[in-house]
């Protein structure tokens, strides 16, 4: 498609309140936006291990209309010659990206957007899950969110949103390589309910197991 008939084509682009929902929980995770202009316009790009190729191309699917090119697979090879298989694609750049470009990043790092008490939804919570989440252990209903790229004040008010908007009991997790959130077991059910309708078969590794509960004995 040559570039004035893909400006033409990208003038008829819109995001839908599902797309809105996902793009934040994209961006809480390891999706990122990117700008070539000085912030006038930016575009999403996702990039997610080999096991999770599924969830990449599960994105770019719902992305569709944005993306110009299918899901590509990206080899690197580290200091002691591991190589690491990623899946990746990345859209169009879009003003509509925009209003999360500004919010989502300033001082050159990520940044919890201050209206993220607006934006979270459990769809957006759902794929925050599955982007950057994980059950705590095998033996906990506990689940955890990497957010230790984030400034602790920035987790803070992410706990906050958690608390209030989903009644989660989350709070911090120190690890050395910054603060995790970590929300408790007592809220497995309501962690479940709002996920639930969301988790790609894929990503339900991620999901802690239901304990069994055992009848007393007659």
């Amino acid at each position: 498609m040559h570039s004035r008939a893909i400006e033409q084509y990208k003038r008829g682009l819109r995001l839908t309140e599902a797309h809105q929902e996902i793009l934040v929980g994209l961006l809480l995770g390891d999706g990122c936006l990117e700008t070539q202009n000085g912030g006038r316009t930016y575009r999403l790009k996702i990039e997610q291990s080999a096991r999770h190729e599924a969830y990449v191309r599960h994105i770019h699917e719902l992305f569709s209309e944005w993306v110009l090119t299918p899901p590509r697979r990206r080899l690197s090879r580290a200091s002691n010659g591991t190589i690491t298989i990623n899946w990746a694609f990345q859209t169009v750049s879009h003003e509509a990206f925009q209003p999360y470009g500004l919010q989502f990043y300033g001082g050159g790092r990520k940044k919890v957007p201050e209206l993220i008490a607006d934006w979270l939804t459990p769809r957006g919570f759902a794929y925050w899950f599955m982007d950057d989440g994980s059950m705590k252990s095998a033996e906990s209903k506990g689940v955890v969110l990497n957010t230790q790229a984030y400034a602790p004040a920035d987790v803070e008010r992410l706990i906050e949103v958690l608390q209030s908007r989903f009644g989660f009991q989350a709070k911090i997790r120190e690890q050395s390589d910054g603060p995790q959130i970590y929300v408790a077991g007592r809220s497995y059910e309501r962690v479940s309910e709002l996920i639930e309708p969301f988790v790609l078969e894929e990503m339900r590794y991620k999901v802690p197991h239901a304990r069994r509960t055992h009848l007393p004995k007659k």
